[in-house]
């Protein structure tokens, strides 16, 4: 099992597959990952490029989300998830990026900013149902100091 990070907080990139999970359909799958989120144990970062693109999913007509229920989602969403370039970085996004390893290319091109986030403000995860993102997970271990999990393996082998 991977242990927590040394300052006893784990910091996560959530792509947005997840996020609906969490904030829309309320999967019962993920609960210890969203009370590890409420109770502070885990810390989740976006930017602003993520959070737009995460807006304009919420007004996909395939969605159960209307003009009555969006605010609270968003609310919810911002509760929980630090957009990183909308405010003074506490210290564990306090370093510009540091990486000078570049990240493999993701094929879908919507997804290499959940990796560039990762890197750049040093998350210790991103956590993704995007079979193009995992796939990009063993490229990734190997010269990141970030890891790439599905919701399920980051749940099964990660202690918080």
């Amino acid at each position: 099992m991977i242990q927590k990070s040394t300052e006893n907080r784990l910091v996560l990139v959530l792509d947005t597959n997840v996020c609906l999970d969490l904030f829309i359909f309320h999967d019962p799958r993920w609960d210890k990952l969203l009370s590890g989120l409420l109770e502070k144990k885990l810390v989740a970062i976006t930017k602003k490029s993520c959070r737009d693109e995460w807006l304009a999913v919420l007004h996909y007509k395939q969605l159960p989300v209307n003009d009555d229920n969006r605010s609270a989602i968003i609310r919810a969403f911002d509760n929980l998830i630090r957009c990183v370039d909308s405010e003074l970085l506490s210290p564990i996004a306090a370093v510009a990026p540091t990486s000078v390893i570049k990240l493999p290319i993701c094929t879908d091109p919507d997804d290499q900013q959940f990796m560039e986030l990762a890197r750049d403000f040093n998350a210790t995860h991103l956590i993704t149902k995007d079979k193009a993102l995992l796939k990009c997970a063993k490229r990734v271990a190997q010269y990141h100091s970030f890891k790439i999990f599905s919701p399920e393996i980051f749940l099964k082998t990660v202690v918080f």
